[in-house]
């Protein structure tokens, strides 16, 4: 049997092959073992009828190499490494051989007598367990067993079930022993004769073989066979699941008549009987819903779908959920309906196409709204609001406002209603009230800049950032010159809108920017000089008063050099700032000798600043200069270092001048050398050309005759005739240099 077929041998030696459907698909007259999809098989002829097989538990379709049959014998079939078949006896001597079953390495097998288990990886015979009832006929109730793991076996035995644990002996033990033994660790008797065991976790399937007392007679009558599942116990088992199963002349069978296989891997069970093969499987979560719906236990129907909601194939949380709702109000249990709704409401009332009636929804709601804002609040979110009557609810939580005006939850709630009521004008003033965070977004999603005309101020006071990126971002809208006069008397709003829109483009707001020399100089200094900087649209001598009114120094220096007044700005930096590196890259932006006489002429009686001049002029201005007005004797911090310095700045100097000159060289070398190279290239003439002085083709008719062409590198060309007695330059090229009319005359010539 594997899970895609099942086997089924026949009194008769015949073997048929069936689908799960218990369709026939292959039949077979011989017993052996047969390759389904490849010919490979092996055929052998015993001298006493085969009770089972056991094949390998790795054995597959391409790849068989191991197997036993039961007899009277027990016998193992292996392939050797040339192909042939090896067989072995493992027992004999205790009579037929009725079961065997093979897990891993251990082969465990039933004869008259008992069980015995085999571990063909140590060729070790490790346990014999007794028959217990000897009473019985092995023939008539045979042994069942099965494997529930690769070293727990299962056996059953008349109404006796023993579970045995093969287990490692301790090394020291050993002696002469098997390196295995096992151990029963339960043994217990059950009501009925045992037919067929399987595993099923950490339970067990059993099919029992039923006999009950007749009424009329004083004999027993074969009763139905039960499938039972139990939970096996050190001394007893505790019965989980009891059914009766219903087989083709069950009153004619016996113990031995019934077999039960498992598909491993799957909770597929076949029952097996003369006339009849029983496919069971394991209930799941969808059948016990079936059986609580059917109960009308909604309650419990939707708990258990809840749990089990990824496994649950045929029911719907929602489904059950509705028909619990609609059984309640048919049945007019409104207050059981209540009761449940904080467990049924957010979960499991349908909101799609399947509804209820809106009676229902506002019913929950109501009672949402007495006793627990949040839960209304979420069920306001969550549900459409066409599943109820809109206007009733917002009336509702209206008059709940009036004896709690301040409360969020509930101002948010009612935003959210009259925002699906399309009264996005009262929804606005609810959000601008809270600082919602959602005030944006509304605002967008529903085009409401009209509406926000009168509102930019408390806009801003919620979010300066984004009010202003929503305002910039919509200027078609809402245009600069309304933004303007609605932030006219809050000043510090208004710089920060004015100075992002002038960040995004310096010229939209020109007209504002002489007002914004005074919010810069008020809300934001830092941003004053790169504002001075990049506008072009600043009126300089506003901005320049204003600067001097507050002192600043800096943006003064620049506005004076900006309007012409170098010398002044340069006096500001030494006078006020008295930075003399400051002065000298002043000096250095402006590149004017006089006011590098200026600085030396303000430096030379301050040593600090001779040296700061030592130190960087030398680049722009003949160090001699400065150094023959130093007065004799004065002392000069770190003058040595600093005449060091400029004779290093001069070497580098004339190092640069040196490798730019050969450099020069170099590529004037290289243009001429490419120069004469194009210069000595042909030139092709044919007879398209034409003389530029006549006109007329510079190839004549006859070309036997000898004639003489000048071809210029400017790609004029000429006959030698036409050329001036020189005819060493292009009239044509030289013409255009000396002026119109020029190469006319010296043709003439």
């Amino acid at each position: 049997m594997t899970c895609s077929f099942l086997a089924l041998g026949t009194h008769f030696g015949k073997v048929f092959l069936l689908d799960i459907q218990g369709n026939i698909t292959q039949k077979f007259e011989i017993v052996q073992v047969f390759g389904l999809y490849t010919r490979e098989g092996f055929h052998e002829n015993f001298d006493c009828p085969i009770k089972v097989v056991a094949l390998h538990p790795q054995f597959t379709r391409s790849n068989y190499k191991q197997f036993v049959t039961g007899g009277n014998k027990l016998l193992l079939y292996e392939r050797n490494w040339l192909n042939r078949w090896k067989t072995s006896v493992l027992h004999e001597g205790e009579g037929t051989i009725t079961n065997i079953k093979w897990r891993a390495n251990l082969i465990a097998w039933a004869n008259n007598v008992g069980v015995k288990i085999y571990d063909i990886s140590t060729k070790q015979r490790i346990t014999n367990v007794l028959r217990d009832n000897v009473s019985l006929r092995p023939d008539m109730y045979p042994c069942s067993l099965c494997w529930k793991d690769n070293t727990t076996l299962i056996v059953g035995w008349g109404s006796s079930i023993k579970i045995c644990a093969v287990k490692e002996r301790n090394p020291t033990e050993m002696r002469d022993l098997p390196s295995r033994y096992v151990e029963i660790v339960s043994a217990f008797e059950t009501e009925f004769f045992i037919c067929g065991l399987a595993p099923l976790a950490d339970q067990l399937v059993t099919l029992f073989f039923v006999k009950e007392n007749s009424d009329q007679m004083d004999e027993e009558l074969c009763a139905r066979p039960r499938l039972d599942i139990i939970q096996p116990l050190p001394e007893s088992c505790e019965e989980i699941s009891s059914d009766a199963l219903t087989v083709r002349n069950f009153q004619d069978n016996e113990c031995r008549d019934y077999r039960l296989e498992h598909s491993e891997g799957e909770s597929l069970f076949y029952i097996i009987s003369p006339k009849d093969i029983v496919v069971a499987k394991e209930r799941d979560q969808d059948d016990h819903i079936d059986w609580l719906v059917q109960k009308k236990k909604y309650e419990e129907a939707l708990m258990a779908a809840e749990i089990s909601f990824k496994n649950i194939k045929r029911h719907d949380v929602q489904k059950i959920g509705m028909d619990y709702i609609n059984h309640l109000v048919d049945t007019g249990d409104y207050d059981s309906a209540l009761k449940q709704r904080k467990c049924l409401s957010p979960s499991y009332l349908p909101r799609g196409d399947l509804r209820l009636r809106p009676a229902i929804y506002e019913m929950i709601l109501h009672e949402f709204l007495k006793t627990d804002y949040e839960g209304f609040a979420t069920l306001i979110r969550e549900w459409p609001g066409d599943l109820y009557n809109n206007m009733a609810i917002v009336q509702a939580v209206t008059d709940h406002l009036k004896r709690d005006p301040t409360n969020s939850t509930l101002l948010t709630t009612l935003a959210e209603l009259y925002t699906y009521d399309q009264r996005y004008d009262r929804a606005l003033e609810i959000y601008l009230r809270l600082r919602h965070k959602d005030v944006y977004q509304l605002i967008h999603k529903h085009d409401l800049f009209s509406s926000i005309e009168d509102k930019i101020v408390l806009l801003m006071d919620f979010d300066k950032e984004k009010a202003v990126d929503m305002l910039l971002d919509n200027e078609d809208k809402i245009s600069i010159d309304k933004v303007v006069e609605e932030l006219a008397d809050r000043p510090e709003l208004l710089h920060v809108y004015l100075h992002k829109l002038f960040k995004r483009d310096h010229h939209k707001g020109q007209k504002y920017h002489e007002r914004q020399i005074g919010l810069y100089a008020e809300y934001d200094r830092p941003n004053l000089l790169p504002f001075l900087r990049d506008s072009t649209h600043c009126p300089l001598e506003k901005a320049l008063e204003i600067c001097q009114q507050r002192n600043f120094v800096e943006e003064t220096v620049f506005l004076l050099s900006r309007m012409g007044n170098c010398r002044r700005a340069l006096q500001m930096i030494m006078e006020e700032l008295a930075d003399v590196d400051k002065a000298i890259e002043f000096a250095k932006d402006q590149d004017d000798a006089e006011l590098w006489d200026d600085l030396i002429s303000y430096s030379i009686d301050k040593p600090p600043f001779i040296t700061g001049l030592l130190n960087n002029i030398g680049t722009h201005v003949d160090p001699i200069l400065l150094i023959r007005r130093i007065k004799e004797g004065m002392e000069i911090p770190n003058l040595r270092d600093s005449l060091v310095k400029i004779l290093h700045d001069y070497n580098l100097q004339i190092l640069l001048r040196e490798g730019c000159k050969k450099i020069l060289v170099a590529d004037s070398l290289s243009l001429l050398q490419k120069m004469h190279r194009t210069q000595m290239r042909g030139v092709r003439v044919d007879e398209e050309n034409i003389c530029e002085s006549c006109h007329t083709s510079i190839l004549p008719s006859d070309m036997a005759k000898t004639f003489n062409v000048v071809v210029f590198h400017c790609r004029h060309m000429f006959h030698k005739e036409c050329l001036p007695s020189s005819g060493t330059f292009c009239n044509i090229c030289s013409a255009k240099r000396r002026g119109p009319g020029s190469g006319i005359l010296e043709m003439k010539k």
